[in-house]
This record gives C-alpha cells, sequence and structure tokens, in this order.
C-alpha cells in the first residue's frame, strides 16, 4: 500500500483492514475496533448455566469422539 494512502488512512504495520468490491472499484477501511467486552457480549450473549463436572466430562468426551470419529 502507498506511503501516502497509509497516512491518509491513519494506518501502520499490523493495522487491520477491510474491503469491499463495489463494481470495478475496492474501497479500503480501518477495521473498527472492539473491546474485550464486545466481543465477549456476542460470543456469550446467553448466561451459561451451571453444570456439574460429571456432565462437563461427559460433554469434553462425547464431542472428542465426534470430532475424531473416523469417517
Amino acid at each position: 500500500m502507498p506511503a501516502e494512502v497509509r497516512r491518509k488512512l491513519g494506518v501502520g504495520p499490523g493495522s487491520l483492514l477491510e474491503w469491499d468490491e463495489e463494481g470495478e472499484n475496492v474501497v479500503v477501511r480501518r477495521a473498527g475496533l472492539y473491546t474485550s467486552e464486545d466481543i465477549h457480549r456476542v460470543l456469550f450473549a446467553e448466561t451459561p448455566k451451571r453444570r456439574a463436572l460429571k456432565d462437563l466430562k461427559q460433554g469434553i468426551r462425547k464431542h472428542i469422539r465426534e470430532r475424531h470419529a473416523r469417517r
């Protein structure tokens, strides 16, 4: 990316960018930054219900069996 465009966008090494194609043009912009609270709210929208240790272990075993099952 040319230096003039980087300065105009206020981006440097490690900056997150997003782009959209609009016809034959590509629009580049800085990606929005989110707080850890924003991310947590999206990932864990529902309050998890408490589970017994036995149920957690059973769920882990089931997940591993399904993930590593031969197809």
